[in-house]
């Protein structure tokens, strides 16, 4: 019996070429719509859809191949009896090939479809072709990937059929495109429909990178981007120059860029170990590139750097004097990529800055045993018109730059977490102690005669009055943290006794 091929795809890239190919080869092909008629016009002959179901395409193409005479022929087991009486019995003829991509439902939704488009795109008879191919992948090969032609004929033009083997890869594959595709309908609809809290959660994503190992070598790991992409996001960077990044490279770049996120005149961020290191603003990049490298000259080594302007000559010259990791920024002038690709393994990568905001709305998750945690960024936007100065003496302009530029800082140093910083720089950081007293050591150590004027800020409450004897031992003399502790009121008698003016801010800011 002739062999069959059913063709149906919205991605007709490299299909002429298939189906020219399985012609030659004696098979049969059966197709649908706009697909029959490309493959028509390149004078490949074909059996229309409704040839073989006696049923014509309707309701927009809604209904065309939901039928037993094709459904029964991608189904029917080969080696059973009973299906195959059932099969001669209703004039069924086995389907071979399932060529199949679906509609383009991710592509619309990224253009900005409207919501009776998305509904239209959501394809129906694809995946129900492609889910019967795939489950009676013992006689039937399913194909929904352009990349996977070259193979398919390969293998037919040597033996006349596909290996089962490949039929399984095949099936698997098939059944990893249906669930991302569903995925992405059910993430839309729920959006649509505004569930906040759904039953289930499905998520898909593509696999962007295999990495040479994880955190260490002896861990395996790998890199998949959204489906759904935030341009403002590691994943969608380019990378100019220098080796591939590792796993750690990944997570500490998408800590560095989530700071460098909230603030908008020329800032470098530096970052170690998931810590910021260094944080200068100023009113050019190689300004604030020169506060960010002197907060801390010794931890800035191996580190990632994102600056959120063009990274011109006179920074790159600075930047290329110490080993960095990677240097992130939004673009590189001629003479600055000049000086840095000449050190070879430097990773350089350019990120668009223009969508950031839109990126403060994506989920975060964190994997733990058997499970999975969801909660929205911490984007809460402050002033201090809300804050509470609770030591009676009012803070100077300059006093208060200096507060926010340290509460703005200490969100994103690990918990318990300390940020020493004046108006335009970070002096001290002491993240991720067990007791809050130990990072405010650390803290002012590194601070250590720079602290004229500075401000501390502390992550979470002080629970003891003893962080105040710290502080007000080193001469920094404003503090800004959020209250709430049961004993606040201790806390505040020994600011004012030290004359330490301290704000409460009433919103904490772990980060595990």
């Amino acid at each position: 019996m002739t062999k069959r091929a059913l063709i149906s795809v919205s991605d007709k890239n490299g299909i002429i070429e298939l189906a020219q190919a399985l012609t030659h080869l004696g098979w049969e092909i059966i197709s649908t719509g706009g697909t029959k008629t490309a493959l028509e016009a390149a004078d490949i002959p074909t059996i229309g859809i409704e040839e073989v179901t006696g049923f014509p395409e309707m309701m927009d193409c809604r209904v065309k191949t939901l039928h037993p005479l094709i459904h029964g022929a991608l189904l029917g087991r080969r080696d059973s009896a009973s299906h195959k009486e059932a099969m001669q019995a209703h004039n069924i003829q086995p389907i071979d090939l399932v060529i199949v991509n679906l509609y383009p439902f991710k592509e619309t939704l990224l253009a900005g479809g409207s919501q009776d488009e998305m509904i239209e795109k959501i394809d129906i008879g694809g995946p129900s072709m492609l889910r019967s191919a795939a489950k009676n992948h013992a006689s039937v090969a399913v194909v929904t990937d352009p990349a996977d032609y070259a193979l398919v004929i390969s293998e037919i033009r040597e033996t006349g059929d596909t290996t089962l083997r490949t039929r399984q890869q095949l099936a698997a594959k098939v059944f990893r495109h249906t669930a991302a595709y569903d995925a992405l309908i059910a993430q839309y609809l729920t959006a649509q429909f505004t569930e906040d809290i759904p039953e289930k959660l499905t998520l898909t994503y593509d696999l962007k990178q295999s990495m040479r190992y994880g955190e260490n070598p002896q861990q395996k790991a790998d890199f998949y981007a959204s489906a759904l992409p935030t341009i403002y996001s590691i994943a969608q960077s380019v990378q100019l120059h220098g080796k591939e990044l590792s796993y750690n490279n990944v997570r500490d770049a998408d800590a560095a860029i989530t700071i460098a996120r909230d603030f908008d005149a020329p800032t470098v961020v530096a970052l170690k170990h998931m810590n910021p290191c260094g944080i200068g603003t100023a009113d050019t990049i190689e300004q604030a590139w020169d506060y960010a490298y002197e907060a801390d000259p010794v931890s800035i080594f191996g580190g990632i750097i994102v600056l959120n302007r063009e990274v011109d000559a006179a920074t790159a010259s600075k930047m290329s004097s110490i080993f960095l990791e990677i240097i992130i920024a939004p673009s590189y002038s001629d003479a600055a990529l000049d000086i840095l690709t000449k050190k070879k393994n430097l990773r350089l990568l350019v990120l668009d800055f223009s969508a950031k905001q839109a990126s403060e709305n994506e989920p975060l998750y964190t994997g733990v045993l058997g499970g999975l945690l969801q909660q929205n960024q911490d984007t809460l936007k402050e002033t201090k018109a809300e804050w509470q100065v609770v030591t009676g003496s009012q803070p100077s302009a300059g006093e208060w730059a200096a507060l926010e530029f340290a509460w703005k800082t200490v969100k994103f140093v690990k918990s318990n977490g300390i940020a020493v910083t004046n108006s335009r720089q970070t002096l001290g950081i002491g993240p991720g102690q067990t007791n809050r007293v130990g990072s405010v050591k650390i803290a002012l150590e590194q601070a250590k005669g720079r602290l004229e004027g500075a401000a501390l800020a502390s992550d979470a409450f002080f629970p003891f009055a003893d962080n105040i004897e710290e502080i007000a031992a080193a001469g920094v003399k404003l503090i800004i943290q959020p209250g709430g502790s049961v004993r606040d009121g201790e806390v505040i008698e020994a600011c004012k006794e030290k004359g330490i003016t301290m704000v409460f801010t009433g919103v904490r800011h772990f980060r595990h």
